[in-house]
């Protein structure tokens, strides 16, 4: 046989046998799944003489956290009391369980994993419907929050500052949000390097905006990055015109004017009515008659008779 027709032949054996090879593509190689490592723990525990208390507690990262109450009780004290717990109001499922007393005391404990923003917030443990202790979960909060807005002018510039108080942990970093009608959307200086200018240290932070105008007006927040939220507190902008001072000392001019003018006018007609009044005094002495003539007059009529 010709090589060529053994080339051949053995082409079409190849042919024949790969119609028996599975051709399904293989599925994606299920990936190791990365370990998680633990969180850090913490506890925070607080003892109830009355009825109501309020713990706030400030957490910077991921953590869980152990939450322990401790009541003294009411002057009955029973053997066993329903205590539960409570997220933001509502109650937490599957949280219900008999309390004992133990030592004249009861004791209510439940560990929390806070990993997110989304479990900040208040967390109660309720004794009987009748005794309460609220824990406030929060990022650390800035001391300061100015109540009056920054005052700027037109095509002039302005420096808003944030604080966080040195005895609070100090944040990852900064970052400067404005208000957009319902949202905040956070400020980029590289899209407007002439408008924004933003300096942050440790604990301190400024939103230079130069080139004002009256559009720049409203809320601006600046914001504590912490790793399990974002701390914000607002700051008010307002910006006016040169002549927006000047407003109130126009209004009183204007009203000084106009007084000034009523009393001149007051003053000029009663000047015109005095003047009147004493021309027809002069005229009525003028035409009044003689009483009485003089003596010098009489001996001149006796004369010339």
């Amino acid at each position: 046989m010709p090589a060529s027709w053994k080339k051949l032949f053995f082409l079409i054996l190849l042919l024949i046998s790969c119609r028996h090879i599975n051709t399904k593509s293989a599925g994606p190689v299920p990936t190791t799944p990365v370990p998680i490592s633990p969180l850090p723990t913490d506890a925070r525990s607080v003892v109830l003489e009355g009825y109501n208390h309020t713990e706030k507690v400030e957490l910077m990262s991921p953590v869980q956290l152990e939450l322990q109450c401790i009541w003294s009780g009411n002057q009955n004290k029973p053997q066993n009391i329903t205590g539960y717990w409570r997220f933001n109001g509502k109650e937490i499922e599957d949280s219900r369980l008999t309390v004992q007393l133990e030592n004249g005391q009861y004791n209510l404990t439940r560990v929390f994993s806070i990993v997110s923003e989304e479990n900040l917030g208040n967390y109660s443990c309720v004794f009987g419907d009748e005794a309460k202790i609220d824990f406030i979960l929060s990022a650390p909060q800035a001391g300061y929050i100015r109540d009056k807005p920054i005052i700027g002018y037109v095509g002039d510039s302005v420096v808003m500052t944030c604080h966080m108080e040195d005895t609070k942990p100090k944040p990852i970093t900064w970052n400067w949000y404005r208000e957009n009608g319902t949202e905040k959307l956070q400020i980029v200086t590289t899209a407007e390097p002439h408008h924004y200018n933003i300096k942050s240290e440790d604990y301190d932070t400024k939103l230079v905006v130069e080139n004002l105008t009256e559009a720049d007006s409203g809320l601006y927040y600046c914001g504590a990055v912490y790793g399990i939220s974002i701390t914000i507190t607002p700051v008010e902008l307002k910006v006016i015109t040169y002549w927006e001072p000047l407003k109130p000392f126009i209004a009183i001019l204007v009203e000084v004017i106009i007084l000034v003018a009523a009393i001149a006018l007051y003053e000029r007609s009663q000047s015109k009515k005095n003047h009147a009044e004493e021309n027809g005094a002069n005229a009525e002495e003028t035409n009044a008659p003689t009483q009485e003539e003089p003596e010098g007059n009489s001996s001149v009529r006796q004369r010339k008779v």
